[in-house]
């Protein structure tokens, strides 16, 4: 019998019903100065009364993913802030107006500067600074060894070393967050022809070398390429100075740690990606175009020389729906549900194959490690709630309760033995040639979507910052948000 996996819930928030912590304080305030009003007058406590209803009602109605009419509303004023000050439109490079003529990263990804050192293995690693946060994040290569013709026994092995890796995370000292992106996009064939042509002996047959030149020139059609990059982002604790070489030998010394972690996992051969590998990365995903010409240079020389300040587009474009770049047209979706119920191991696979009609899609998915003493309080918090609401409910209702009683008594238990508590959210991006292709690309992502059992939302309106957080970049969503995380919590 094929093993189930499930059991994630969001934490109950403090407050009654869908108003929030905030939200009740504010109700229970404003009720008591109505009825010091009341003393006064009749008008009086009219006059208190309709501001605070108006005040509780948006707090009130929520989404499907919890967001409520103040969320909605700021990021339409966002948006509009944003287009009024033309900050959805970017130029770079030698004829903009920007300093030093070169093709830096737009947006989030704009103070963002590079550093790199050496590991114990003498391996070059690059280090991305994120300077407006004090954030640093190392990227790791990864080639996972994939689920084909694997035992159910070595992939259940997998995912339970997968999950003791990620519940390592939350002693990790200075550990931010963790993410992990799966990039697919058809194979160009250039590395297969530069491993195939140049072996080709001069004395070979006329049959055999053509025999050979044409599985170089059509294997490409029917193949593809895929990359997974592990991003881990550190913050110095109180907002503390280090210099840059104290910083790397600490970074240099936690890779092969978590290196040998992702290997018994499954993740294949893992290695630290250099400073001049993440910048190609980057600077393929703004332009897809030049993916083959990137790996044709690699191949030849065994590098590009692509400096962190050049991996940006030349122009781009943000609109409601999409974010255009270079030779790029861009769609992102925001995880609002994962699967109810129970999964199988293999719930993503048709979300991280590649689908032909789409020239890259990067799949991005984001850990926040919760330490021991927060994760105690959070699941003893969720199981009082669930206890209180199955004790509170009659009928039809009291079977969900109880569903959510044993859920909630299940994690308890498992925290208590020494599991991890991870917050987990994922963010799609897809990229297409033109933006007529877009609608394409919607009925591709529902398609991929039915089968995984997902909710997700497209990320209008934030398009431009979605396709920065899937990148490789050690962009963080919660670490760029202007409402500290426990007010959002709160709200």
């Amino acid at each position: 019998m094929a093993r189930t996996y499930g059991n994630w819930r969001r934490p109950r928030k403090a407050g009654l019903g869908s108003l929030g912590l905030i939200g009740t304080a504010l109700m229970f305030g404003g009720l008591i100065v109505v009825l010091l009003a009341s003393l006064i007058s009749l008008a009086a406590a009219f006059t208190v009364l309709v501001p605070l209803v108006l005040a509780l009602v948006p707090l009130a109605l929520r989404t499907q993913d919890g967001r409520n009419v103040y969320n909605l509303m700021l990021v339409r004023i966002g948006w509009a802030r944003r287009r009024a000050m033309r900050e959805h439109l970017y130029v770079s490079g030698p004829l903009s107006p920007r300093p030093g003529g070169r093709f830096r990263p737009p947006g989030m990804l704009s103070k963002v500067t590079m550093m790199e050192g050496r590991d114990p293995y003498d391996r070059p690693f690059g280090v991305l600074h994120h300077r407006y946060r004090n954030l640093y994040t190392i990227v790791l290569a990864c080639e996972p060894d994939g689920g084909s013709l694997v035992d159910p026994d070595q992939i259940d092995i997998w995912v339970a070393l997968w999950g003791d890796w990620l519940s390592r995370l939350a002693h990790e000292p200075g550990l931010r967050g963790a993410s992990v992106i799966v990039e697919t996009a058809p194979d160009p064939g250039t590395r297969l022809a530069t491993e195939v042509l140049t072996r080709i002996s001069p004395d070979a047959p006329p049959a055999a070398r053509a025999v050979m030149e044409e599985v170089v020139e059509r294997y490409p059609d029917a193949s593809s390429e895929m990359n997974t990059y592990i991003t881990l982002t550190y913050g110095l604790p109180g907002n503390q100075k280090r210099g840059s070489d104290e910083l790397l030998t600490d970074l240099a010394l936690r890779i092969q740690g978590l290196v040998s972690g992702l290997v018994s996992a499954g993740a294949g051969a893992a290695e630290p990606l250099s400073a001049e590998r993440i910048a190609e990365v980057v600077r393929v995903a703004y332009d897809p175009a030049v993916a083959a010409d990137v790996l044709d240079v690699r191949a030849q020389h065994g590098g590009t020389g692509l400096d962190w300040a050049d991996a940006g587009p030349a122009a781009a474009v943000e609109t409601v729906n999409a974010y255009s770049h270079d030779s790029g047209v861009s769609r992102s979706w925001l995880l609002t549900l994962a699967p109810r119920g129970t999964v199988r191991s293999s719930v993503l696979r048709t979300l991280l194959d590649p689908a032909p009609s789409i020239r890259r899609k990067r799949v991005a998915l984001f850990y926040r490690p919760i330490d021991p003493g927060t994760s105690a309080k959070i699941v003893e918090a969720d199981r009082r709630a669930a206890q209180f609401m199955a004790n509170s409910t009659r009928g039809m209702v009291r079977a969900r309760a109880a569903s959510e009683v044993a859920a909630a008594e299940q994690t308890a238990s498992e925290e208590a033995a020494g599991a991890g508590l991870v917050e987990f959210s994922m963010v799609v991006t897809v990229t297409v040639d033109s933006a007529e292709q877009i609608s394409d690309a919607d009925v591709t992502m529902r398609n991929m979507l039915g089968a995984t059992r997902l909710a997700m939302r497209p990320a209008d309106r934030m398009q431009a910052a979605a396709f920065s957080c899937s990148l490789p970049a050690g962009i963080l969503p919660w670490e760029q948000s202007m409402v500290p995380h426990e007010l959002q919590e709160a709200l």
